[in-house]
């Protein structure tokens, strides 16, 4: 039962409306009170409710019911939350379908999320309903050949993936197709300073332990789709469906009132699809992990703040040449350079036996330049980012494009062109290594470009204003968008989902509203502050190493990178919050 609290500058004089006979909602009823399913307290030293047939003087609870008798429908409209539609269409005439829990959006984070409700028994008996915009079939269905790797890889840490054990996910996951690394390497491509990260100095490690887990995000989903299909077939997935529209609620006369609740509207993704149309539903709770553009997020109208980086993330599958072995344990290693004068960092993410996924991240200009090579070129281009001095890399880059951008790696898939020999970048990189010192802890000589695996995509940095709203909570995207230099926006997102879990599976255990405000505090407080932390420590690394030269900006880096890298347990003690304990 709820205390009540002041409006907040909400005035409604109920002169104004004849109908309404309650005559103090304007300074005791809070919006967030109108969201209690069972009853409602109007509380205050001077409340007075004044009834037409008897007049009641002293302070008394109301339930749902008899306060209907004493506010008009205007009122009650005016008492809602500051939401505005999602769309400008009327509001559906049909009943809706009722649900406890509706996940907008099929991602990880969305399809996590589902499949640790239906993990634990607290929690599985709840009515849940996922809508994604795609076709969930061919996620089910992925399958490569074990040579062949997606681009769309992600690093993993061990709280992330311990997350994903304890709600039964990673047993579905194929183990052939992931690779954890116990070490990394990274350096400054102006300075040459470099720290090197591994468990090697902890006095705990008796063997080596894992930074991180590489998974291809296509491998991942199908493990969480079947997770949440080997819990049983009594929840909704609406695949291939998008939403058309959020609005509140209606109060029903004769059922529940819904004013509060989020209604969603849904439509068929594909414009021809035959089969019938999908049902209206409600959420006591809407969780929109949406991505960034996310409808729930604006439905609830809540803001974020950021800026885009004018940088693209470049990605490709590599093969390598074979790394030799040594005796022991199979160690596999991660390798950053930074490199302030192209606009950003490249990362040599290992996977499975030789192959390898590269994330750099670059101006607009330098990647739309490598996606028009062709695939030699591009392998020179890789080598020589790991190699070369900023100065010679510099210049590799004005070399002239030997085939036209419709045989490109970006096209390769379609046109076969795309292979033909191109030696002018090869040539160069082999004449400037033979004046070059190669250092211990380059990766692995790239010998291929997997085709049509090369891409890009804008990089951007965003934050809500907050993760919650009545009835509604925003995971993953919808609520945060960081710089992947450091690896970590999927695993905020699974962050965001193991506490967003715990918050519910506490609120059915005490049997509270799971969409009340005061149920959803905990998964905010818990979530936010971590989140802007990384965020931002992500953010002022990208702008630290984007100022070219040996100025006090690069000096103070590279001062830093020593310091750290010869500080063993403050070098662990980053480690530790990079693996997320």
């Amino acid at each position: 039962m709820s205390r009540a609290r002041p409006l907040g500058g909400l005035s409604m004089d109920p002169r104004q409306h004849p109908t309404c006979r309650l005559s103090c909602l304007h300074s005791q009823l809070r919006p967030d009170d109108a969201d209690d399913d069972d009853d409602l307290i109007l509380a205050s030293n001077n409340c007075k409710l004044v009834a037409e047939d008897a007049a009641v003087s002293t302070m008394r609870p109301l339930s749902r019911s008899g306060l209907r008798l004493y506010v008009c429908r205007s009122c009650r409209r005016d008492l809602q939350p500051g939401r505005r539609a999602f769309s400008s269409s009327s509001k559906p005439s049909q009943r809706p379908d009722i649900y406890d829990i509706v996940c907008v959006g099929g991602g990880p984070a969305g399809l996590g999320l589902l499949a640790a409700l239906r993990s634990s028994p607290i929690t599985s008996k709840l009515r849940i309903a996922l809508i994604e915009s795609q076709d969930l079939s061919k996620a089910r269905s992925w399958n490569l050949e074990p040579t062949q790797f997606s681009n769309r890889v992600s690093s993993l840490t061990p709280s992330s993936v311990s997350f994903l054990k304890d709600i039964g996910v990673w047993e579905h996951v194929d183990g052939a197709r992931v690779q954890p690394y116990q070490e990394m390497q990274v350096w400054d491509g102006e300075t040459g300073a470099r720290i090197s990260f591994d468990w090697s100095l902890e006095p705990q490690s008796i063997q080596a332990q894992t930074i991180a887990t590489m998974t291809e995000n296509l491998n991942l989903t199908r493990g969480l789709i079947a997770s949440i299909e080997s819990s049983g077939n009594d929840l909704s997935i609406f695949s291939g469906t998008s939403v058309s529209a959020i609005t509140n609620g209606e109060d029903y006369a004769d059922g529940p009132d819904l004013s509060s609740w989020p209604v969603l509207t849904l439509k068929h993704t594909s414009p021809t699809s035959t089969l019938p149309a999908p049902p209206t539903i409600a959420a006591r709770l809407l969780v929109g992990a949406d991505g960034i553009n996310s409808p729930v997020r604006s439905f609830a109208s809540i803001s974020t703040d950021g800026w885009d980086y004018d940088r693209h993330g470049l990605v490709a599958t590599l093969n390598t040449s074979p790394q030799g072995h040594t005796p022991g344990p199979d160690i596999r290693t991660a390798y950053q350079r930074f490199l302030p004068g192209l606009g950003g960092p490249i990362a040599f993410l290992p996977l499975p036996d030789n192959h390898a996924t590269l994330v750099w991240s670059t101006t607009v200009r330098n990647a739309a330049y490598l996606k028009s090579l062709p695939t030699d070129a591009f392998t020179a281009m890789v080598n020589a980012a790991f190699r070369l001095s900023m100065t010679d890399l510099k210049y590799m880059f004005t070399l002239p494009t030997s085939l036209s951008a419709a045989s490109s790696v970006d096209s390769a898939a379609s046109d076969p062109a795309s292979t033909a020999p191109s030696t002018e970048h090869a040539d160069e990189l082999a004449w400037r290594l033979q004046h070059t010192p190669i250092p211990s802890y380059v990766p692995p000589t790239v010998t291929s470009v997997q085709l049509g695996t090369v891409a890009s995509f804008p990089l951007r940095h965003r934050h809500a204003s907050t993760y919650i709203s009545p009835r509604i909570a925003l995971v993953g995207d919808a609520a945060h968008v960081i710089h992947p230099l450091a690896g970590q926006g999927l695993n905020l997102g699974m962050g965001d989902v193991a506490s967003l879990f715990r918050a519910i599976e506490y609120s059915v255990r005490h049997g509270m509203d799971i969409g009340d405000l005061l149920s959803l505090e905990r998964y905010a407080a818990e979530r936010y502050l971590v989140n802007a932390k990384i965020g931002g420590a992500c953010d002022l690394l990208h702008k630290a190493y984007n100022v070219p030269g040996n100025g006090p900006v690069a000096w103070g880096r590279s001062l830093g990178l020593n310091i750290v890298d010869r500080l063993p347990m403050l070098k662990g003690f980053i480690m530790k919050i990079a693996a997320g304990a």
